[in-house]
């Protein structure tokens, strides 16, 4: 009975490894280890709030963009003000932030929509929320 838990034991540590191992070896998504966060002066929103916004787009960025490094992201409040209201007039929300972005393609050209060795600048990302509320990610592009 003992040898039986013992065995099962090696067989699920087996199992761990391998899963580990493939994980690696399989595509991921986009890479964010090298961006570099440029966030103006702000009269709107505190340091935490842009955070929290930067890291929503991380986190769809790693998801969405296999391929591809991110490799800065920006806040401009200036530029912001002027696309925020129509934002939010479309996506019916009480407030709208436009956050910028640079990021490089690789030679697949990520999932193939882009276009390879390519670097694409002044990417758009448009998040919105009504007052108290969550930030969510509403679009992204040119």
């Amino acid at each position: 009975m003992k040898n039986v838990k013992r065995l099962r034991l090696w067989i699920l540590l087996i199992l761990i490894a391998l899963a580990g191992t493939l994980s690696r070896l399989l595509p991921g998504g986009g890479d964010t280890s090298r961006i570099q966060h440029i966030v103006g002066e702000s009269s709107i929103y505190s340091q935490g709030e842009i955070e929290e916004m930067m890291d929503i787009v991380e986190k769809t960025f790693r998801r969405e963009f296999k391929g591809c490094s991110l490799t800065e992201l920006k806040y401009d409040e200036d530029f912001s003000l002027k696309q925020s209201e129509d934002w939010a007039q479309q996506y019916q929300a009480e407030e709208a932030v436009v956050l910028l972005s640079s990021f490089e393609v690789d030679s697949g050209g990520g999932d193939g929509s882009l276009n390879p060795n390519s670097t694409y600048s002044r990417w758009m990302w448009v998040l919105t929320r009504d007052k108290g509320g969550d930030w969510e990610l509403r679009t992204w592009g040119y």
